[in-house]
C-alpha cells in the first residue's frame, strides 16, 4: 500500500502574533504523532510564563490555539 503523506507545519507565536519559532515543517505521514519542545532553551534564553499561540497546519487542516505556558 501506499503511505499518504502531508505537509504539516507547527509554529508559535507570541500573544502579539509574533512568530517565535517553527517547530515542524515537514512532510509527515499520515497518523499520529509527537513532539517535546522546551521553551526554556528558546534562543538561549527563558521563554517567560504567559499566554502562547500555537498554529498547526496539516493539509486542508489550518487552526490556531491559545495555550498557557506555566513555569
Amino acid at each position: 500500500y501506499l503511505e499518504k503523506e502531508k505537509r504539516v507545519k507547527l509554529e508559535i507565536f507570541n500573544i502579539r502574533g509574533q512568530k517565535l519559532v517553527t517547530l515542524i515543517d515537514d512532510l509527515l505521514p499520515e497518523g499520529e504523532h509527537s513532539l517535546v519542545w522546551s521553551p526554556e532553551t528558546y534562543r538561549g534564553r527563558d521563554l517567560p510564563s504567559g499566554v502562547y499561540l500555537y498554529r498547526l497546519q496539516a493539509g486542508d487542516y489550518d487552526k490556531t490555539r491559545k495555550m498557557l505556558y506555566l513555569k
